[in-house]
């Protein structure tokens, strides 16, 4: 652990850079997701709900995808929190602060394990199920749905780690899979990895 921690002081510029902007693109996404989660509040309740959730996680998993350093998805999540807590966020801002931590607090060990170099497809769908319950539980308590019936919140954290896993680490697999080859992430190790393949191959 002490090992992470001192590699946290060794992200570049730009890759500061690019974990701002997928904060503030996650920002604009969860702007448009309102409209959809309201509907689908309307429609079917916290299940129905829970079925895009996954998509509020992606953009800290896909920071780390594409930089492959310890503090990439913590600080990610914790730029894009400051931003909802700054432009508003209907569910309080300990709410935004307690899910970053929350997902960060799963991921950044995980890839510390495998030493940043296991990205495949069992790894990011594992990673997309693994950050779904933490923050389940916390919110649970926070906005008081433990007090629902345990057949439906056993359910609902069913249908919350089908999303986590497809629409997270699924997601997150597919988009950085077809970002790798191009000249934006050149300057990260998704891109230097990429390049290496291609002069091997």
């Amino acid at each position: 652990m002490n090992a992470m921690m001192k590699q946290w002081g060794k992200l570049t510029l730009m890759e500061w850079v690019l974990m701002a902007l997928l904060a503030a693109l996650n920002g604009v996404a969860t702007s448009l997701l309102s409209h959809l989660n309201q509907l689908l509040t309307s429609l079917g309740g916290s299940m129905l709900t829970s079925t895009i959730v996954g998509l509020y996680m992606i953009y800290g998993l896909l920071a780390m995808y594409i930089i492959r350093k310890p503090g990439a998805a913590l600080f990610t999540y914790l730029i894009g929190a400051l931003m909802q807590i700054m432009v508003g966020t209907s569910y309080g801002p300990w709410s935004a602060i307690a899910a970053a931590l929350c997902y960060a607090v799963i991921v950044e060990p995980l890839f510390f394990l495998v030493k940043y170099k296991k990205f495949d497809w069992s790894m990011m769908l594992f990673t997309g199920v693994a950050m779904t319950p933490l923050w389940y539980i916390v919110a649970a308590f926070m906005f008081g749905y433990i007090h629902y019936e345990s057949l439906v919140l056993v359910i609902t954290l069913a249908i919350r780690c089908v999303s986590g896993m497809l629409l997270c680490g699924g997601l997150t697999k597919w988009l950085g899979d077809r970002l790798k080859h191009t000249r934006y992430v050149r300057p990260f190790a998704l891109g230097r990895e990429a390049m290496g393949l291609r002069e091997k191959g």
